[in-house]
Parts: structure tokens; C-alpha cells; sequence
């Protein structure tokens, strides 16, 4: 059977098992029946196919279909996510610092590794400023927190999804939520974020414990360092040290590659997961909400990714290509880490150079996290309107708010529960009320695939863009995507 063909059906079969849906009185067995006879189209597909994105899309529906059919019995999916995210974790930390130790060290001129660097933070200031911009004006377009009713017992919320993550008790001052598989309770104390404490946070104490603990920042930091020392020694050590680190990058480069084919199964039991464990229903109850974010994110595509790989002259298309497999493992997992290595890899073969992939990325998770600074712009607003403070925060204040959050957000991957720790933070500093937060939390898993899959996006085309400003981007490998 040809390609097209199997493709075709897999598609007639999908429009079928949608159409079922709106015929009145259908037994909800034969509903699931075609989803099921669809889903089995998809896999067929798959099979003729062999691609592994092609197999990440599909897991996506298979996940998709598990957690609408299997509801809270599908939760326990996450077990394939978590040993994906796990096995990446073990790669994330080697790998940064073998590239970046070979980027740095490995090059003629520090002249150049200095121009990198302020080429890539003068985009990052200006796309992360864009994407606060549009986040307020999307928030205070759709008035997505308006008109949200707290009651007066007990100054307790209603909140209008059946089940949240979060529970926000203003009289007692503090915050439970879930962490892991653990209760957390959290005070205002506990929400304290200074320079002091981003800047320290910054900087490695102890070269295992920055990897134990995924510490993007705090790796990149020390490989830069090391690279710097490295480039002092004599040639005999350093071209010792610089092999060893070619060595290194490629076994980790190869090892990502046989953990890539557990990625559908992690992709589908995420999806199942979430879809199984929130259900439709809170898409439903916040559609307002979740319609802010998701529409924001695509004007911020529309008016700054797809400019920007028109000025520097990127391949759209190809692009796009490039980037497919590493953003749905992102939007899947909403997990930037678990995408790392095989953006990475991907932007490689587009034509961008190693040392500039090495620095670029690993920087940009720290300091160029578009999707999540539009989203703390968005989420900071919506604590005002649901709280009632729309009088009170003029556009002047408005304006002061997003400059605050342009700073504190820079110092987002240092903090541990980051989104959640700036949010309150910024509210707290402002004396805008916390409680509106575990509204924003019953959806926040849902939230977190759009953010952190552009968060990934962002930080790819800035490699890209860099590259390009260096005039060192490969048109002839971007071309072969």
C-alpha cells in the first residue's frame, strides 16, 4: 500500500470518529470505536513510514485517545515520561559541558566567543521585552480574570474547575500545592526572591551538585570558566583535555540518540497523564484563560519568529522541520531538559556551528524564555483582574509590573518551582493578592506545553539567528532538512 494511500485513510478514518461525535444519541461504545479504528489507521501509517517524528505525532494521538477513555486510571502513564526526562537528565549536564568546553577553548580567537555572546544576549533582551508586550496587551484585551467571584467564608476561593493543584489559604498567608508526589506548603517567606539570591544561585557551589540538580545556568557558568582555564594551559594539555571532550560529546550525542526511541512512549504517556488526570473539563471551565496564552504565543510567533527568519534569511520551511521532533517532545513532556540534547542535534545538521549551538541554547534556557516570560506578563495581569485592581493598575504601573518582570524572570531557571516562585513573587512586591494563583495553577500542566514548547523554539532560531550575524550559518545543510 503506498504512503499516500495509508495516509489518506488514517485521515478519512479521523474525520469519521469526529463526525460520530455530533450525531445525537450515539452509544458512547461505537463513539469509541472509530476513535480506536482511527488511531489504528495513524499506526499503520506509522509502520509503513519508520520515522520517528512521524511516531511522535502518532503517539500524541494514542496518548491523546488513552487518557479520554481511561480517565484517572490513565495518571499513572507519567511513569514513561518521568524515565524519559530521567535518562535525559543524565546526558544534559556532560553533554553542555564537553560542547561548550570544545566551543570555547577549541577556538583561535576569544575575540569571537565575545562577540557570540553579546550578539546572542542583544536578541534575547529584545525578543523576551516583545514577548511581556504582547502578553499584556493579550491579557488585557481578553479580560480572561475578570469577573472571578471569591467567597466570604472563611476567605476561602471558588474556583470553577473540579479539581486544582493548588489551594491558596489567605488567611493563614500560605500556599499548598503539589510538588512531585509530595504536599508542599509554602509562606510568603518561602516566596522571597532578591539579586541576591538570583546571582548567588547563578554561580556552582559544588560541580555534582549542579548536576544532580539539572542547574542549566550553573553548568554553562563552570564549563565557560573551565574553558577560559583550559585556553592557559600549554598546548600539550589543552589539546589533551579538548580531545577528551570531543570523545565525550560524541558517545553523549549517540547516547541521546538510542534514548530517542523511548520518546513516543514518553510523549503518549505524558499526554495520556494530563488528558486523564485534568480531563476535558478544565479545558472547558478556563478555555478563556488557556485561549489567552495559546493566542498570544501564535501572535508572538507571527510577529517575531517569522520577521526575524525573514530579515537574517533562515529557511522557514526548513526550519520549521528542524525544530518539529525537539518542540513535541517539549510540548508533550513541558519539559524543556528532556529537549535539549536533540535540539541541540538538530540545529547542527540546519547549519549552525557547534560552538555556537553549545553556547547559544544552554544560555538562551536562562535568559531567553519567551514562552514563559509572556506567560508570567499574562499570569501577573490576571492576578490583578481577578483580584479587582484593574483601576488601580494603570498602563503606567502596568508598564512598571513588566519591567520588574523583565528583570526577575532573567533568573528564572536558577529557582527551583521557577514559574511559580517569580509569579509570587512579583505579586507579593506589588501587593496584588496571591489567591488568584491556584486558578492559574488548575490549569498550569496544560499552560506549560504551549510556553515551554516555544520556550525551546525561541532558543533555536536565536542559534540560528547568531550563526547567521557571524555570517557562519550553512545555507547548503539548512537546505538538505
Amino acid at each position: 500500500m503506498k504512503l499516500s494511500t495509508t495516509l489518506l485513510i488514517s485521515l478519512v478514518a479521523l474525520a469519521v470518529a469526529i463526525g460520530v461525535h455530533f450525531i445525537p444519541g450515539t452509544d458512547p461504545s461505537v463513539l469509541m470505536f472509530f476513535r480506536w479504528l482511527s488511531v489504528l489507521a495513524f499506526c499503520a501509517y506509522g509502520w509503513t513510514r519508520n520515522s520517528l517524528t512521524t511516531w511522535i505525532l502518532i503517539s500524541m494521538i494514542v496518548g491523546f485517545e488513552v487518557g479520554m477513555d481511561m480517565g484517572k486510571a490513565a495518571k499513572d502513564f507519567d511513569v514513561l515520561s518521568s524515565i524519559f526526562i530521567r535518562l535525559i537528565k543524565t546526558v544534559v549536564g556532560p553533554l553542555l559541558f564537553s560542547t561548550l568546553v570544545i566551543g570555547i577553548a577549541g577556538q583561535s580567537s576569544g575575540k569571537q566567543m565575545g562577540r557570540i555572546a553579546i550578539k546572542a544576549f542583544t536578541y534575547f533582551l529584545a525578543a523576551t521585552s516583545v514577548a511581556l508586550v504582547i502578553g499584556l496587551l493579550a491579557i488585557n484585551y481578553t479580560q480572561a480574570g475578570a469577573g472571578i467571584q471569591r467567597s466570604d467564608v472563611n476567605d476561602k476561593i471558588v474556583v470553577p474547575a473540579s479539581e486544582l493543584q493548588a489551594k491558596v489559604d489567605t488567611k493563614k498567608n500560605e500556599a499548598q500545592m503539589m510538588y512531585g508526589d509530595k504536599v508542599v506548603t509554602m509562606k510568603p517567606a518561602d516566596f522571597k526572591l532578591d539579586w541576591k539570591y538570583t546571582v548567588l544561585h547563578t554561580f556552582p557551589e559544588n560541580a555534582a551538585k549542579m548536576i544532580y540538580e539539572g542547574a542549566v545556568l550553573q553548568v554553562v557558568i563552570f564549563s565557560l570558566l573551565f574553558a577560559l582555564g583550559l585556553r592557559q594551559v600549554s598546548e600539550h594539555h589543552r589539546n589533551t583535555m579538548i580531545h577528551w571532550c570531543e570523545s565525550l560529546s560524541e558517545v553523549m550525542f549517540k547516547f541521546v540518540g538510542i534514548i530517542m526511541y523511548f520518546a513516543p512512549f514518553a510523549v503518549g504517556g505524558a499526554l495520556a497523564s494530563t488528558i486523564g488526570d485534568k480531563g476535558l473539563g478544565v479545558m472547558v471551565n478556563l478555555a478563556k484563560l488557556l485561549g489567552t496564552l495559546y493566542l498570544a504565543l501564535f501572535i508572538f510567533i507571527l510577529v517575531v519568529f517569522v520577521p526575524v527568519m525573514l530579515f537574517f534569511k533562515i529557511p522557514i520551511k526548513n526550519f520549521l522541520r528542524a525544530v518539529y521532533e525537539p518542540a513535541s517532545l517539549a510540548f508533550a513532556t513541558s519539559s524543556s531538559e528532556a529537549a535539549l540534547p536533540q535540539a541541540m542535534t538538530a540545529m547542527e545538521k540546519f547549519g549552525v556551528p557547534r560552538k555556537i549551538v553549545s553556547f547559544v541554547i544552554p544560555t538562551g534556557y536562562s535568559f531567553n524564555l519567551d514562552g514563559s516570560t509572556l506567560y508570567l506578563a499574562l499570569a501577573s495581569m490576571f492576578c490583578v483582574q481577578a483580584a479587582g485592581l484593574t483601576e488601580v493598575f494603570t498602563w503606567d504601573k502596568q508598564l512598571i509590573l513588566m519591567a520588574t518582570l523583565l528583570l526577575t524572570s532573567k533568573g528564572v531557571a536558577a529557582v527551583p518551582r521557577a514559574s511559580l516562585v517569580i509569579l509570587t513573587a512579583t505579586v507579593l512586591q506589588f501587593g496584588i493578592p496571591e489567591w488568584p494563583i491556584a486558578i492559574i495553577l488548575g490549569v498550569d500542566a496544560l499552560m506549560d506545553m504551549g510556553r515551554t514548547c516555544i520556550n525551546l523554539v525561541g532558543n533555536c532560531l536565536a542559534s540560528a539567528v547568531v550563526a547567521r550575524w557571524e555570517g557562519e550559518f550553512d545555507d547548503e545543510a539548512a537546505a538538505q532538512v
